[in-house]
């Protein structure tokens, strides 16, 4: 997990994965068309981004496509996210729920 946290804590990087997200598939060349940087750049930030396991990439004739993989996204969503989120929501309904009671 640490590798996705590095690789998701640079917005250059974040701002590829919402690339991908919007047209999924993308050459390097696409890819540094819509971003203001090198293609030595997007290249580095894409490398950080396959290590990390959030970018995954397939040959197509010459080319080769950068695929998002939101699994690991999810995986942090579901371990760091969801379960904090969880005490929230409970807390609020039990707020309600004596608020509620406090009206009868």
């Amino acid at each position: 997990m640490d590798e996705v946290f590095k690789a998701l804590a640079d917005p250059t990087r974040r701002k590829l994965l919402d690339k991908l997200f919007e047209d999924d598939g993308q050459t390097l060349r696409a890819l540094e068309g819509r971003l203001p940087m090198t293609r030595f750049g997007v290249m580095k930030h894409l490398k950080v981004l396959e290590d990390a396991g959030l970018v995954v990439t397939r040959r197509s004739g010459r080319e080769k496509l950068h695929f998002l993989n939101a699994v690991p996204i999810r995986i942090i969503h579901d371990r760091w996210i969801d379960k904090y989120r969880e005490r929230e929501v409970s807390a609020l309904l039990a707020l309600k729920a004596e608020l509620e009671d406090k009206d009868r």
